[in-house]
């Protein structure tokens, strides 16, 4: 199944709509009193994050009445919702704001990443920069594609496969398990470039333009990765975890690579010793 235009467009507009009115004018204008951390001090959310989420799951009542919306600030209210990713005919998938430590410390690498799955299959995804009001988005069979107001959209393609000795990357080492850490390290200097923007939406969004090789992951909340690894794919990448296992949006442990493609996968899991 993918989604009509129109329903894409009003995702789109809604998503707009929520940083123009609950995002943007809290940026760099925030008390500390409204910036609360969650399971650590690098784990944090804002007012702004919440009242983005509540104006996008108020909106989506309209756009896809019925679906189940899963929401990044709901999930930490109420783990159970997760529960419903992988049987809920039409679910719609929110982090209204995907790099909240980058937000809330004045850097303007953050995102609003939005997906919609169908019975447990990502149809549709969206990544979205407030700050130049420019997006990545991508349809199950209908390719990915960069957009902005005024524009013509552009298709979007991973660049060529190269070595992990020549490749650039991003790997987020702080959240691997302190055992890990060292190996990870270790495996990244072996790489041309690795580093993290701490923001899934802006490293997926790279990933699909062809300006990086490859993203690592360490843990799997979906709404950091539905919409990015279906952008990825749809953009001719590779996405699967260490397991060999492919990415699905209700897995909630293992490693997950997305790359340009199966080489450079087996690469890097095996460089960073996660295999």
């Amino acid at each position: 199944m993918r989604l009509d235009h129109d329903i894409e467009n009003a995702l789109i507009s809604m998503v707009r709509d929520a940083a123009r009115i609950e995002i943007m004018p809290r940026f760099r204008n925030l008390s500390a009193g409204a910036i609360t951390a969650k399971s650590s001090s690098i784990d944090l959310v804002t007012v702004a994050d919440v009242a983005a989420e509540e104006h996008v799951t108020r909106a989506l009542q309209t756009i896809l009445p019925g679906a189940v919306v899963i929401g990044e600030e709901a999930v930490s209210a109420d783990p159970a919702i997760l529960d419903q990713v992988a049987d809920a005919e039409v679910a719609v998938i929110v982090d209204p704001i995907d790099g909240t430590w980058n937000y809330a410390h004045g850097l303007s690498t953050f995102g609003v990443i939005l997906a919609v799955t169908v019975r447990g299959k990502t149809v549709f995804g969206l990544l979205y920069d407030p700050v130049n009001d420019d997006w990545v988005q991508a349809s199950l069979g209908g390719g990915a594609w960069m957009a902005s107001p005024g524009l013509d959209p552009r298709r979007l393609q991973v660049a060529p496969q190269r070595a992990f000795s020549e490749a650039n990357g991003f790997v987020p080492h702080f959240m691997f398990a302190k055992d890990q850490q060292l190996a990870v390290v270790q495996g990244m200097a072996n790489a041309k470039r690795v580093t993290s923007l701490f923001c899934s939406c802006h490293e997926y969004r790279m990933m699909a333009q062809g300006h990086v090789d490859f993203v690592q992951t360490e843990g799997l909340n979906c709404w950091d990765h539905a919409a990015g690894v279906l952008a990825a794919l749809e953009a001719g990448g590779h996405a699967q975890l260490s397991d060999g296992r492919d990415y699905a949006p209700e897995l909630t442990q293992g490693h997950l690579t997305v790359a340009t493609g199966q080489q450079l996968r087996d690469e890097v899991i095996s460089e960073l010793g996660l295999r």
